[in-house]
């Protein structure tokens, strides 16, 4: 139900305290103005604590007089059907005097045609007042008020932008205030004397000082793309087709909101990276869940914590959460000793991840098997669930062309990438990496540059993970292929025979 659709709703049922939670007071006030106008046929009046009522009331205002403002509602506006706004109201509801004339107020309100509005950005804490008020929140604007407001910022400005760069643009505005995208707007002309990338950028800048203000979440702004992670071409593929399922044309379409993935698999095969890449390459905010910082000691801490990044998240949707090695917040040794905190917890994360609707794409990482939740991987969690395994010879040559391209983007040619992925059976992606940063530490310390040979010198020195915890490793894979998962790679056929 819509916000219009909400107030229309509890104004025809009487309900004579409405108090709507929002920081755009002049949104608020212009959504309100609209609907009495051509819905309601209701008169407006607005009190504010410096200016009074707006249109006067009996000749007066009654400036800075909350309590005398409250008092006169009973004796004017008797008959006349009216909406009666009161801003700058949150901090005198404590005030006895204050919450015993709006106890005063109910019956009488109840006969006559007005409704008492309260605007904030904070919900009421005087416990005794909180039953006899209804709460709506005014949502930040929705994609089409945003498309309606650069399109009139683009006309007065006669700019002309790109299908493409215009809609990228409005969903970088998505979680900011109508107020805070005019600014954005205004200071990326100012700089650039047009719009273009950099101005997606900017919002992104503003959306992260608004995480940095909290304590769970971090905003990461990551540099790697897909095509820097070597292999995974089923993930890639996957992800390549759902690129533009946040548009407002997919959802037209009729496409349900995403969910997420849920990654599965060996350290070092790329998970977090893959995160950090999905993020780079839609143009949309990472936001990366410390799920340590979840768990408070004071009673219902945790419980809020969860609550308000949701809270958090949505707001700024749509973006990509990153809930990195999620099971070792949520295993079953964790469950006790807690007095269930941990499980209320999980069941708030669950129940949102299986019914949310604002477009936060959430990608999730795990490591081992047996600490997987069952509620976790259970169908509507995920859209889907992919297991990332050791890369097959194929894919441990594209991942030393990518990290030699890298670290030698005139000479990797020179290396022999065939002989290198011959050589590291059980390697992970990670360890690849370091493969080549030894090999050219060693050569540095020599005055020289590295080889071929230096890498395989290194290959012969280590002993990758997937040896050391070969049983649990060869667990997971057997999990993987049972049908039960998604493969991030096509091709595990060389994988097979050599791990």
């Amino acid at each position: 139900m819509s916000f219009e659709e909400e107030i229309v709703l509890f104004i025809k049922s009487k309900a004579p305290f409405i108090y709507v939670i929002s920081t755009e007071e002049e949104r608020v006030e212009y959504a309100l103005r609209k609907l009495m106008t051509f819905k309601l046929k209701r008169v407006v009046y607005i009190w504010d604590f410096v200016n009074g009522f707006n249109p006067k009331v009996s000749n007066e205002t009654y400036k800075r007089n909350p309590f005398e403002a409250l008092s006169k509602v009973r004796n004017i506006f008797l008959q006349i059907p009216s909406l009666i706004i009161f801003k700058d109201f949150y901090s005198f509801f404590p005030d006895l005097s204050i919450s015993r004339e709006l106890k005063s107020l109910l019956p009488i309100l109840h006969k006559q045609p007005k409704t008492l509005v309260f605007i904030n950005n904070q919900k009421i804490s005087t416990s005794e007042l909180q039953d006899k008020f209804v709460f709506i929140e005014f949502g930040l604007p929705s994609f089409s008020e945003i498309e309606k407001e650069l399109n009139r910022l683009c006309n007065t400005l006669g700019i002309s932008l790109k299908s493409e760069l215009f809609n990228l643009i409005i969903n970088s505005c998505k979680g900011l205030s109508l107020e805070k995208i005019r600014y954005l707007i205004a200071k990326s002309i100012a700089a650039k004397k047009k719009l273009d990338l950099s101005t997606v950028n900017l919002i992104i800048q503003e959306k992260k000082q608004i995480i940095s203000r909290t304590e769970i979440l971090e905003f990461w702004q990551p540099n790697e793309n897909l095509d820097d992670i070597g292999g995974l071409d089923g993930l890639k593929s996957w992800l390549s087709k759902r690129k533009l399922h946040f548009s407002e044309v997919a959802k037209n379409y009729g496409l349900p909101v995403p969910r997420g993935i849920l990654l599965v698999g060996v350290q070092g095969t790329g998970k977090s990276m893959t995160a950090k890449a999905i993020a780079n390459d839609w143009f949309l905010p990472l936001l990366r869940l410390d799920t340590g910082r979840l768990f408070g000691g004071v009673v219902g801490e945790s419980e809020r914590r969860i609550r308000e990044m949701i809270e958090i998240s949505e707001s700024l949707s749509p973006c990509i959460l990153w809930i990195d090695e999620i099971e070792k917040s949520f295993t079953p040794t964790t469950q006790t000793g807690d007095s269930g905190t941990t499980n209320r917890v999980l069941s708030t994360l669950l129940t949102w991840l299986a019914e949310k609707q604002a477009f936060v794409f959430v990608v999730a990482t795990a490591n081992a098997l047996e600490n997987i939740q069952l509620e976790l991987i259970r169908k509507g969690r995920f859209d889907e669930i992919f297991f990332l395994d050791l890369p097959n010879k194929n894919e441990r040559k594209s991942i030393f062309e990518v990290q030699l391209k890298m670290f030698r983007p005139e000479s990797w040619e020179l290396y022999n990438i065939n002989e290198l992925s011959k050589l590291t059976p059980f390697f992970s992606g990670a360890e690849i990496k370091q493969l080549i940063i030894e090999a050219m530490y060693q050569a540095f310390s020599e005055g020289r540059e590295f080889k071929t040979q230096d890498i395989i010198n290194e290959i012969d020195n280590s002993i990758p993970l997937a040896k050391l915890q070969q049983e649990s490793i060869q667990k997971l894979q057997a999990w993987a292929r049972s049908g039960k998962i998604r493969l991030g790679s096509i091709d595990t056929s060389s994988t097979n025979k050599e791990n």
